[in-house]
């Protein structure tokens, strides 16, 4: 039986009911295991159900609970959009069960985060199966307000209040964004309903202002520049296992709003659109990698690399408009299903990273990698793990990242097929610029791995650090192996992408699975392909064959001794290359621009015995030229209005006899 949106719902229903088991449960024992226990079958239940959905090819059901609305009700759709990204929920959801499992027993206040884990999932999971704006952006803030909760999880730690308060204030902004865009939409006797709203036509207009209040509301959400201000600050402040799914799997509901809105519900889109959207996605992949460049927390570093990999994302959409927009059906796919892959292939690398950072922070008790190193010997398990997703998300073959990417830059490459020179122009200047942002991103988690993970153990939480527990284990693991088959046989995934491309697009990529030797070939041979399994095959041949020659014929001729120390006998941990060092040039060539990055030397003069010091001043040019001006305004205007608090009866009378024949007057003219 195929499955259909009633058992996705009882999935929710399923999740709801944990919720409030955990509520009447959070003083046991035992509540830590009850609960991500259950949180971990429904997810695997539902994503199996929305997998099964995807691959029978199903079409769409939907129903309509007597809820919400009195003349609406709460109308659910499950089609093939819907059935991708419940299957990249969760399994999101799954793996963070499964590493709550160990984790959670390591968490200081359980009872702040077992209530609205859960909650959370069924609010990811209701926000892609509503079929109505009403419904739609309720679910949407319920999924805001419980992660909300789990950002404040640990509240009284520094710094994680101002970390909810910011994320609270950015995500009513996007919803009161998307509030006004359904509400362009759903205006003129429309209908709430997206049946409704889909079949009807929308003014060249009215489809600019609804592009642009999607790209703050889900933009804000899903961390576009300059609207990210709040990831680096919450997705670090919540648990580990809450920041993988914030990174990995909320942000991609995000881009399931906005691609539900703008190519499903406006219709055709304009090139116009196309554009704003590429440039805005090749700016936030450049700015987001080279802030985690500039960071030393390894948990803020994995959030800025989620901002560079949403705006990878959003690239391949704007890509996608552009070609669909003139009627480019086959490149618009191609450009689409990159931009799903990546989706998924995100959800993969970044969760088990933040897994890897929460296991770090578990063992050690410190995110600073200036103070970690040489936990390649005290954690090799994780270690091998991380290093995965490093490689993974630095796009180099054989693994999933380099896939994804790799099917970006092929539709990059169909630009001279369009006929609009601004976009001729455009693009490949933004596949540079994506070009940059995959160097960096290799750079940044050389950085990444290699002072965590490498080198001497440069504080003693370092030095004692041990292995974490079998469930994280198992959960990072498991995302390195999905990682690995996703790079290895990428054809299947492209092939499981095509009745999305199909519904949202009109057209699929060729299929992949006649293709010999499991080969993808995006666009025809005389182009490019490539062979995830072969090329996994050549490094692993070529690497084997290194070794044993290096060993055979190499390790004897080598005189060992210790190493050269730069004139120190016994050099300190303190003297390897640091996270600071590594990043020096590239703060250099970029940062004067970006950061206004200046360097102050405090060079004694010889005989003085004071130290050399070396200091940094770097500035965040979009918290301080945007957010900074804009809040003084908010304050300067709230102590005005603060004024109507202490008013006289008759003046506050006065004030609403005015207010009133203002109204009636705008009506009037109005109408």
């Amino acid at each position: 039986m195929i499955p259909g949106v009633d058992q996705q719902v009882w999935c929710v229903a399923a999740l709801l009911g944990t919720t409030l088991l955990a509520i009447a449960a959070n003083r046991s024992n035992k509540s830590t295991t009850v609960v991500y226990g259950a949180t971990l079958v429904i997810s695997l239940i539902a994503f199996a159900r929305a997998l099964s959905f995807l691959v029978a090819h199903a079409e769409a059901t939907e129903m309509v609970l007597p809820i919400g609305l009195p003349w609406l009700g709460s109308h659910f759709r499950l089609d093939a959009l819907a059935a991708f990204f419940l299957a990249v929920v969760n399994l999101g959801g799954a793996a963070a069960s499964l590493y709550g499992l160990g984790y959670g027993s390591h968490e200081s206040a359980p009872h702040r985060v077992l209530p609205f884990f859960p909650a959370f999932l069924a609010g990811m999971n209701l926000v892609v199966l509503a079929d109505d704006a009403f419904t739609f952006l309720l679910c949407w803030e319920f999924m805001s307000l419980a992660s909300w909760a789990l950002v404040m999880a640990h509240h009284r730690e520094a710094d994680n209040a101002r970390a909810g308060y910011v994320y609270l204030v950015m995500a009513s902004f996007g919803t009161l964004a998307l509030l006004l865009a359904f509400g362009l939409l759903s205006g003129a006797g429309v209908g709430y309903g997206f049946a409704a709203i889909r079949s009807a036509p929308h003014a060249p207009s009215e489809a600019a202002l609804v592009l642009a209040l999607m790209l703050l509301g889900a933009g804000s959400k899903a961390g576009l520049v300059p609207l990210h201000v709040w990831l680096p600050l919450a997705h670090p402040a919540a648990p580990s296992h809450v920041s993988a799914l914030m990174s990995g799997v909320m942000t991609k509901v995000a881009i399931y709003g906005f691609i539900r809105v703008v190519f499903d519900l406006l219709g055709p889109p304009g090139w116009s659109a196309g554009i704003v959207v590429l440039v805005l996605g090749g700016a936030t992949a450049v700015m987001g990698i080279l802030y985690a460049l500039m960071e030393n927390d390894i948990k803020r570093l994995l959030a800025y690399s989620t901002i560079e990999n949403v705006g990878v994302i959003f690239a391949s959409l704007g890509l996608a408009l552009a070609f669909q927009a003139n009627g480019l059906g086959l490149a618009a796919a191609l450009a689409f299903t990159a931009a799903l892959f990546h989706v998924l292939n995100h959800s993969f690398f970044k969760s088990l990273l933040f897994f890897g950072a929460g296991a770090v922070l578990t063992s050690t008790g410190e995110r600073d990698m200036e103070k970690l190193g040489g936990l390649i010997h005290r954690m090799p398990l994780t270690s091998f793990a991380f290093l995965v997703g490093c490689v993974a998300i630095s796009a180099l073959p054989p693994f999933n990242g380099f896939v994804s990417e790799w099917l970006v830059f092929q539709a990059v490459l169909r630009s001279p097929d369009l006929p609009q020179w601004g976009l001729k122009i455009m693009v490949p200047a933004v596949g540079a610029l994506l070009a940059l942002a995959a160097a960096l991103a290799a750079a940044c988690f050389v950085k990444a791995f290699g002072v965590t993970f490498l080198g001497r153990a440069r504080s003693p939480v370092a030095a004692a650090a041990g292995e974490v527990d079998r469930c994280s284990l198992a959960a990072m693991y498991g995302l390195a192996a999905l990682c690995f088959l996703a790079g290895i046989l990428p054809g299947l995934v492209i092939d499981g992408l095509a009745p999305v491309a199909q519904a949202i697009i009109g057209h699929r990529m060729p299929v992949q699975a006649n293709d010999p030797w499991l080969s993808i070939v995006p666009i025809a041979e005389s182009r490019s392909s490539y062979n995830g399994l072969l090329v996994f095959v050549f490094i692993t041949a070529a690497a084997s064959l290194a070794v044993y020659f290096i060993h055979r014929f190499a390790s004897r001729a080598i005189r060992r001794g210790p190493a050269w120390g730069c004139g120190f006998a016994d050099p300190t941990p303190a003297a390897q290359y640091s996270g600071a060092s590594f990043a020096q040039p590239i703060r250099r060539v970029f940062g004067t621009l970006i950061f206004q990055a200046r360097e102050h030397v405090d060079m004694p003069s010889p005989g003085d015995p004071r130290p050399a010091r070396l200091t940094v001043d770097m500035h965040d040019l979009v918290w301080e030229r945007l957010y900074t001006p804009l809040t003084k305004a908010v304050w300067f205007f709230a102590d005005r209005l603060n004024q109507l608090q202490f008013l006289t009866i008759r003046r506050y009378l006065s004030l609403v006899f005015a207010t009133l024949v203002t109204l009636l007057l705008v009506l009037a003219i109005w109408s």
